[in-house]
């Protein structure tokens, strides 16, 4: 495919700020059945992702306690894999497949673009394979 992945990439992706408190952030996630959220600064550059994983030892915790602690920053994964705007469906694919993640936030350099999951990147496939 010669496209990037800019076009299935979802530019309206739930976004969530470090400083947001985590049981709204877990709320937000459940809510919009999101596997994850990319994690922005006030300015818009992209410093974290918050994953579901990421919110089962603050729910559970809650669960446990019966109080929630912490903000999102507490919880979310500081070491990213992104994929630049510019990359295309078969380096998306590439990349899936040497991580774990159901999501990559895309950027363009520090910029988030938006959000790409593994689902959208299989759908893809099936349509350039028929």
């Amino acid at each position: 495919m010669t496209g990037t992945i800019e076009d299935i990439t979802r530019a309206d992706a739930l976004t969530v700020t470090p400083d947001m408190a985590i049981r709204r952030a877990v709320a937000l996630l459940v809510e919009n059945r999101a596997a994850g959220a990319p994690v922005v600064d006030d300015t818009g550059t992209l410093c974290g992702l918050l994953t579901q994983k990421d919110c089962f030892r603050p729910t559970l915790q809650a669960s446990y306690y019966q109080e929630w602690k912490g903000t999102v920053g507490d919880y979310m994964t500081t070491t990213l894999v992104t994929l630049p705007a510019s990359a295309d469906l078969m380096t998306a694919a590439e990349a899936f497949l040497e991580h774990p993640h159901r999501i990559f936030p895309v950027v363009d350099g520090d910029r988030l673009v938006g959000l790409l999951r593994r689902s959208d990147v299989l759908a893809a496939l099936v349509r350039l394979s028929n």
